[in-house]
Order: structure tokens, then sequence, then C-alpha cells
């Protein structure tokens, strides 16, 4: 079952209820109609948040975006991190990361409405075009859906939206019936990996049936979230990164957290990508199995970022928290984000509030970088893989994109 946890790191218990959808049918049943009476009932207010001064911080990422156009001409590479040295961290579009710094220029374009940032946005979006016939990764979401998807809702180019839908259908090709998910990783080791983080692709495929009328996509969505929600969390919520299934039986084989401190452990990130997830799926589909999901897995992170005073999680919440234990700041813009959008279905002033709490936190010097560093990116101590060593207390490019997400929705729910 992964190592051991330390005595020291089980000092974190969420303080949950346990969910207890699974005693009766009259218990469900009823418990069913009181989350609908309660969405139902809920009637949105004024938000007491506390201010951001967005335009500070719009300038300063425009001046760090600027800078790495000025100084790396090459559309072709994509920066994702910093190296040992300090020095950018490029990769190639096959990077499951290539798609956010396109998406980074368009939120730029979106929050400023200067066109200037459209021409070099396109650019390297462009050069994601050959991802589209990728049937070897599940992330295509987030290298073409965060790239063209932007640019498509900006122009409506056709031609845009041919390769998003060829996007669409190469990652509907990693769809197994008998799973009924779509298999994450291609890696030897495992045999059908499901993670968390694809649920982050399932917006792509919702996307793709309204553009093309073809339900296969939404099907295909449904039943990948349907799989996933069966086996995702724990009894308080809490979620695991990985699902193993037999890919000719279908059957679950274990449950890991390959990028957290132990399987038994929550990883920061993996808990954020599960709120987004799960709220994006209530979005497209306003079944409340989703929303209730994303509801107990927000509270979760809630119950253990409210106990930082900051409110920026530690890379793993069963990590012992100290000056020595890396944060993670792209797992507290993911959830900043998603809560924004969880606060427009559901208790408005509460996840409005949250969300801006932990927006405000990433703002401060101590994580907002710009104007001061000398690369591209915003946002600094986010960790990538701290069990594989890589990425450490470190700018991530999806940071930023999630970190400027969060303040367009700020401004703009």
């Amino acid at each position: 079952m992964g190592q051991t946890l330390h005595p020291e790191n089980r000092r974190y218990k969420p303080s949950l209820k346990k969910a207890q959808f699974s005693c009766t049918f009259m218990q469900r049943t009823i418990q069913t109609f009181l989350f609908l009476f309660l969405v139902l009932m809920h009637k949105p207010g004024a938000a007491q948040v506390a201010d951001i001064d967005t335009d500070r911080v719009i300038r300063a990422a425009a001046q760090q975006l600027e800078r790495y156009l000025a100084l790396n001409p090459d559309t072709t590479r994509y920066p994702r991190s910093l190296k040992a040295d300090g020095t950018i961290l490029t990769v190639q579009a096959d990077d499951w990361t290539s798609g956010f710094f396109a998406g980074n220029l368009w939120y730029l374009y979106q929050l400023t409405g200067d066109k200037k940032w459209i021409p070099s946005a396109m650019s390297f979006t462009t050069g994601l075009e050959s991802q589209k016939t990728n049937t070897g990764t599940h992330d295509l979401g987030f290298m073409l859906y965060n790239s063209y998807g932007h640019a498509y809702q900006i122009s409506r180019n056709a031609a845009y939206k041919d390769i998003l839908l060829a996007g669409a259908g190469s990652l509907t090709s990693r769809y197994n019936p008998r799973v009924g998910a779509i298999r994450s990783w291609d890696r030897k080791q495992w045999h059908f990996p499901v993670i968390v983080d694809n649920l982050m692709n399932l917006e792509y495929l919702f996307w793709a049936t309204q553009a093309s009328g073809d339900s296969l996509f939404h099907k295909t969505a449904v039943s990948h979230a349907d799989t996933d929600l069966k086996y995702r969390f724990r009894t308080d919520y809490s979620s695991w990164h990985v699902l193993e299934f037999d890919e000719r039986s279908g059957s679950l084989m274990a449950r890991k957290t390959h990028q957290g401190l132990a399987d038994e452990s929550c990883w920061a990130r993996g808990q954020a990508w599960a709120i987004y997830g799960y709220t994006v799926l209530y979005r497209y589909t306003k079944d409340l199995r989703y929303l209730r999901a994303a509801v107990n897995a927000a509270n979760l992170f809630l119950s253990y970022t409210g106990r930082i005073p900051d409110h920026i999680p530690y890379w793993d919440f069963n990590a012992l928290p100290g000056p020595a234990t890396p944060r993670d700041a792209s797992a507290a813009a993911v959830a900043s984000s998603a809560l924004f959008e969880l606060s427009k279905y559901i208790h408005k002033e509460k996840y409005r509030d949250k969300a801006t709490a932990l927006l405000k936190s990433l703002c401060s010097p101590v994580y907002f970088v710009a104007p001061r560093a000398k690369h591209c990116f915003l946002l600094q101590h986010s960790t990538g893989h701290k069990p594989g060593g890589t990425e450490i207390d470190v700018p991530l490019v999806y940071a930023d994109y999630y970190f400027l997400e969060a303040i367009y929705r700020y401004k703009t729910y």
C-alpha cells in the first residue's frame, strides 16, 4: 500500500461528517431531495470578499510575458518551469503542459482587451496542431482545449473547430468500454490507470458534443465520470490519485497516490483537480451526484487549508507542516478557480469568499513573483512531483494558467 506515514504526519484529521449515501434506498432518496432543496432554495447574495488589486496583478503579469516573448522568439518551444540553474525549462508540443502558455496569452487578451496579445497567442497555439492526432495521451484537454479552445471561442474560426474535434476523437480513442473510462498513462508499470487529473479533460468532450452534435463525446465523458465517482473518494471525500483497473475484466485492482506522500494520503493538487472536475461535470449535466462530489471535495480541501494561516496547502495533506515542507501554489490556483465556479451553483458567499482568500494569498509578494523575476512565470512555490524528485518549490506554467483563470473569474463572476 505504499510507504508508511510518519506518526507526526497523521496529525491532519478531517473533521467532515462521513457521507452516508449508501445506507438504504430511503435514506439515499431523502438525502437527494434534501440536497436538491438546498440547491433550489439557494439565493445569490452579495458576497463579503476582500478587495484584490487585479489591475496591478494583470499589469505585472503582462510585463512578465512581454519580457519572455521579446527574448524567446521560438514558438515551437513552450515554457514549463525552471531548471536547477534558474534557466527556463521549455518543452515540445507533445508535453502535457504545452497548451498552458498559449492559454495564458489568451487570458491576458481577455483580461486586458488589448489585441496586441492575439498574434503571440495564435503563434503559440498553432504549433500545437500536430497533437490533434496524438492518441498516446489523455492530456489533450490541457494541450488543445486550453489553447485552441480559447482561440476558437474568441475567433470562431472554423479551422480551429476542426482541429479541436479531431483532437477530441483522438482522446475518445483511449476509452475502454469494459472499464468505462479513458486510460491515463501508457506506462509499463501500470495496467489501466485512471488518474484524477483526467477529470480535467472531460470539459473538452462535452464541448465537442455541443460543437458537433455527436453525442458519443458526451456519453464517453459521463461514463468516465461515473466510473471515477464510484472509486475516487475515501469516506471523508479525500481522493486517491490513481485508480488501477484490469483492462480485460474492467474490475478495480488498486487505488494509489503516485504523486503524494503515500497511497493513504491526500495529494493536494489531486484534491483540487477533483473539485474542479466535478464542478465542470455538474455544469454540463446538472447531475446532483457530481455537485455533491464537488461540494464534499471542496469542503475537505477547505477544512485542511483553513488551518494554514495563508491558506496555501502543503504539497500533501499528510505531509508534516513546516518551513522545510514544500507548498503547492498550483493546487491553490486550481482550487480557487474551481471554487469561483462552484459558488455560482451553491453556497455563493461561502465559496466565493474562500476562493478569494486563496487568490489574495497567491497575489501576495510571497507567491506572486512578477515583476521581479527574470523569467516568464507568475507564481512561485509550486510542487510538481515530489516523490519523483522533480519540480519541487518552483514556478509551473499550469499554476499560472489557473491563477489567471481565477483572476478572470474574480473579475467577471
